[in-house]
C-alpha cells in the first residue's frame, strides 16, 4: 500500500483516523503507561496492516525487531545492571538490528561480489541464493537503534510495549522516513496534542506532498527513465535526462516526507522536517544540511560522534568523515555506484572542511556557488540513477560528449522533448527555484492557501487514475 493509491486514500486512512479519535485516552494514566496507549496499540496494528499489504511476511522481521529491542531496552533501563552488561546488551542489538539488515539488503550483494572474488583466483563459483528484500527495513532499523543507544546513554526506556510499537511501525514514516530518533519522539509517544489547527495544517501538508509525486515527480520521471534507457544519448539529451532526473527524485522523496509529515500531525506527531530547499545550496556542506535531513542528522548522531567526530586530530575527522558517507552512500543500496556516490560527497565534504567548511569557490556569487553545488549534485545524481557502475561511467561519457551517441539516438528527442515534458520540466524548475516551500506555505492557515493545496489535490487523484503504478522512489532502500 502507498499513500497515492485509491485503497490508502479513500478505505485505509479515514477506517485508521476514525476509530484513532473513538478510542478513549486516559487522562491518568498509571504509572509507566502513556494516557495514549490504547491509541497507540492502534496505530501499531495498523503499521503491520499497512506493511504487510506490501508482502504478508515482511512483517515477520520487523516484529522480531520490535520484540527483542523492547525487551533490550527494558534490561537496559534496570538500575541494578552493571556497565558491563549494559554494553554487552548494546553489542547484541547492534548485531541483531545490522545482521537482519546484511542479511536482507546485502545477502545478494556479498554472495556475488564473492563469486567475482572466487573466478579472479580461479576458484569455482556457487549458485547465488535470492533473498527478497523487505521494503523500508533500511528505516525501521535505524529507528529501532537510536531507541537502544539512546536508552544506553541515559534515556528511560519505554514500559508499553504499544508505546514501542508504535514509534518503530508508525505507518506515515514507516516504509521512506524521515527517519525518527527516539530521543525526538519520546515524548510524544507518551503525550501529545490533537487540535484542529494541527489537524488541519497535517492535511494541507499531505494534499501539498501528494501533488508534488503525481503533477511533477511522475511526469518527468517518465522523462528520465527513457533517458537512461537509451543505450548512447546525445549529450543535451544525457544532461536533460539527468535534469530530469534530479527534479524526480527531489519532489518524489520530498512529496513522500511532506506526506509523511502531515499524516503525523493528523494523529498529533509532529515528526521532523525532512527537506528544505536542498537545491538553493551554495555548498556540498550547504547542500547535507538541507537534503534527507534525517538521515544526515542520524548519522551525525550516532555514527560521526560514535566514531569520535572531530575529537581525536585533524586526520582522524577526515577519516571519521569519509566513513560516515562511503557507509551513508551504501545504506542507500547494496551496489557499487552508491559507495561511489557516497564518496564523491565524502571527498567533498572533507575538501570543504579542509578550507573552514567553504568550497573553492566560496568567494563567487552566491548564483555562481548554487550553479556549481548543483552541477556537482547532477554529475553524483548519475551513480544513484545508473544501473550499475559501467552503466553510470556510459552514461557520464555521453553527457559530456566523450561516447559516441548510438545511431539511433535522435529517435530519443520525439520521447523527451513533447510540449507537455517541456512544461513539466519548467515547472519543476520554477517550484525548484522559488524559495517559499510546502513547510512554510502550511504554518499559516487560511481558506486561499487551504483552497490551492485542495485543488492540487483534487487535479492529482484524477491524475492518479491516468498514471500507471509507480511507488517512491526510496522505497527500494
Amino acid at each position: 500500500m502507498v499513500f497515492t493509491e485509491d485503497v490508502f486514500l479513500f478505505y485505509f486512512l479515514p477506517l485508521v483516523l476514525a476509530i484513532y479519535y473513538l478510542i478513549p485516552y486516559q487522562k491518568d494514566p498509571k504509572p509507566g503507561k502513556s494516557r495514549y496507549w490504547l491509541r497507540n496499540l492502534w496505530l501499531t496494528v495498523m503499521g503491520y496492516v499497512f506493511y504487510s499489504w506490501f508482502e504478508p511476511w515482511f512483517v515477520l522481521p520487523m516484529m522480531f525487531t520490535n520484540v527483542m529491542d523492547y525487551y533490550f531496552g527494558i534490561q537496559l533501563g534496570r538500575d541494578d545492571i552493571s556497565p558491563a552488561k549494559r554494553k554487552l546488551i548494546l553489542v547484541i542489538s547492534m548485531i541483531m538490528n545490522l545482521g537482519l539488515l546484511g542479511i536482507f539488503k546485502y545477502g545478494v550483494f556479498t554472495q556475488e561480489n564473492l563469486n567475482h572474488l572466487l573466478a579472479a583466483v580461479g576458484q569455482p563459483t556457487f549458485s547465488v541464493l535470492q533473498i527478497a528484500f523487505p521494503i523500508g527495513i533500511s528505516f525501521y532499523t535505524f529507528h529501532s537503534m537510536s531507541y537502544i543507544i539512546d536508552i544506553y546513554r541515559g534515556d528511560r526506556p519505554v514500559k508499553s510495549f504499544a508505546d514501542f510499537s508504535a514509534f518503530v511501525s508508525l505507518f506515515p514514516q514507516l516504509v521512506a522516513g524521515p527517519i525518527l530518533r527516539y530521543n525526538v519522539l519520546s515524548g510524544q509517544l507518551h503525550s501529545r496534542t490533537h487540535s484542529l489547527a494541527l489537524f488541519s495544517r497535517g492535511v494541507m501538508l499531505f494534499f501539498l506532498g501528494f501533488a508534488m509525486k503525481i503533477l511533477l515527480a511522475n511526469p518527468v520521471g517518465r522523462i528520465a527513465d527513457a533517458v537512461f534507457a537509451a543505450q548512447g544519448p546525445h549529450p543535451i539529451d544525457a544532461w536533460w535526462g539527468v535534469l530530469a532526473y534530479a527534479f524526480q527524485i527531489y519532489f518524489d522523496f520530498n512529496g513522500y516526507s511532506v506526506m509523511a509529515l502531515g499524516l503525523g500531525m493528523m494523529f498529533g506527531f509532529e515528526l521532523i522536517r525532512n527537506f528544505n530547499a536542498p537545491y538553493h545550496s551554495d555548498s556540498i556542506t550547504d547542500f547535507w544540511r538541507r537534503w534527507h535531513i534525517s538521515l544526515s542528522t542520524w548519522l551525525r548522531e550516532y555514527l560521526y560522534i560514535s566514531l569520535g567526530g572531530n575529537r581525536k586530530g585533524e586526520t582522524r575527522t577526515y577519516i571519521n568523515l569519509a566513513l560516515v558517507m562511503l557507509l551513508g552512500g551504501f545504506w542507500h543500496g547494496a551496489q557499487w555506484q552508491f559507495i561511489v556516490w557516497g564518496a564523491i560527497h565524502g571527498t567533498m565534504l572533507g575538501i570543504e572542511r579542509w578550507s573552514g567548511k567553504k568550497p573553492f569557490y566560496a568567494n563567487s556569487p552566491r548564483a555562481v556557488r548554487v550553479a556549481f553545488t548543483f552541477f556537482v549534485v547532477l554529475i553524483t545524481w548519475v551513480f544513484f540513477r545508473a544501473d550499475g557502475l559501467p552503466h553510470a561511467f556510459h552514461y557520464l561519457a555521453s553527457m559530456f560528449g566523450i561516447a559516441h551517441p548510438a545511431p539511433f539516438a535522435d529517435l530519443l528527442k520525439s520521447e523527451i522533448y513533447h510540449p507537455q515534458d517541456l512544461m513539466n520540466m519548467v515547472l519543476c524548475a520554477v517550484f525548484v527555484a522559488q524559495p517559499f516551500q510546502s513547510y512554510e506555505f502550511s504554518l499559516k492557515l487560511t481558506w486561499p492557501r487551504f483552497a490551492v493545496a485542495f485543488s492540487l489535490f483534487l487535479v492529482g487523484v484524477l491524475m492518479m487514475y491516468t498514471q500507471a503504478f509507480n511507488p517512491f522512489l526510496y522505497f527500494q532502500f
